[in-house]
């Protein structure tokens, strides 16, 4: 099996890159390559596009696809936290423009041996974005405490069953350790009224969105990045995030517009006397998708697109 993910919002983000021909370029959520490919065709000779991943599979993917480009297009294996570092490396210190689609791919969700679903019960419970990453998802339903379950599915989760959900699990594990999808959700379905599980969507979707950010640090580690990645870009820069929920979304707009209007001095102060200055604007009202592009793909549903432009000191 192939590689996929379709980008969404794809000409919407390569619109608001307001891309220059000799630029340089990073996707650093490379996947199979759709945003960097269209990035890299409005490019001359003398522009770059850096694509990073942690993802083995888009790694392959996206060089295949991107092949074509030549040394136009740079491709590093490496979690976009660590994108200051990786830059440097190529003798980069800034850039005109940054990608980064949180999303989770269609080739991650649709392979079972990845993990990441649980619509096969015969599906390990893997969940790393990265190989290289010692734990996995049965590791931390298997190791961690009832309080721990708890807060993770209650704060990157939002499942109202939290509790009760963390409890069966610990409950489920003492008789035998949870070592597929079908073992999780049973221990999920025994934690919620069947009354209420025909309704909402899969009864185990949000615990599984809870113990893949979890394991994977995604909401950390874009909280940890965002800040830096902004200081990455030159005068006129534009970094443009997707988020698929609304935890991711908070955090981008909170950071964006923190970045924005960064004064801490109180209300009622005449002037500014902390000394911070605004790094540039970000765009009130983020974009989604369309009706047509919402019919085509299901999973652009929950798409939110904020733009961030940099501005000189």
């Amino acid at each position: 099996m192939g590689f996929e993910h379709i980008s969404v919002l794809l000409q919407e983000t390569v619109e608001q890159l307001k891309i220059k021909p000799d630029g340089i370029y990073v996707d650093g959520t490379l996947g199979g390559g759709g945003h960097a490919y269209e990035v890299l065709s409005r490019l001359s000779p003398n522009g770059k596009l850096i694509g990073m991943d942690q993802d083995a599979d888009a790694i392959c993917a996206g060089s295949r696809r991107l092949r074509e480009f030549g040394e136009r297009a740079v491709i590093v294996r490496s979690n976009y936290a660590d994108m200051r570092t990786q830059l440097r490396k190529l003798g980069i210190e800034k850039v005109d423009g940054i990608i980064l689609d949180l999303g989770v791919s269609s080739f991650q969700l649709d392979t079972p041996q990845r993990g990441f679903t649980y619509r096969d019960e015969n599906a390990p419970l893997d969940m790393r974005m990265d190989d290289r990453q010692e734990l996995t998802a049965k590791d931390l339903v298997n190791e961690y405490s009832e309080r721990e379950l708890y807060r993770i599915i209650r704060d990157y989760g939002e499942d109202k069953f939290a509790k009760n959900i963390a409890k069966h699990i610990v409950s489920t594990r003492r008789e035998s350790e949870i070592l597929t999808a079908g073992d999780l959700c049973a221990a999920i379905r025994s934690a919620i009224p069947m009354r209420l599980q025909k309704s909402g969507g899969h009864p185990a979707k949000r615990t599984f969105q809870a113990i893949r950010i979890e394991l994977n640090r995604e909401l950390e580690v874009l909280k940890d990045s965002l800040d830096d990645m902004i200081d990455l870009l030159n005068d006129g820069g534009r970094i443009c995030v997707i988020t698929f929920h609304s935890l991711e979304d908070r955090i981008v707009k909170t950071i964006f517009r923190k970045n924005e209007n960064p004064c801490t001095c109180p209300p009622d102060f005449p002037v500014c006397v902390c000394g911070k200055v605004s790094k540039g604007r970000t765009l009130r009202k983020p974009i989604v998708p369309t009706d047509e592009e919402l019919k085509n793909n299901k999973r652009s549903k929950s798409a939110k697109l904020r733009v961030f432009e940099r501005k000189e000191q």
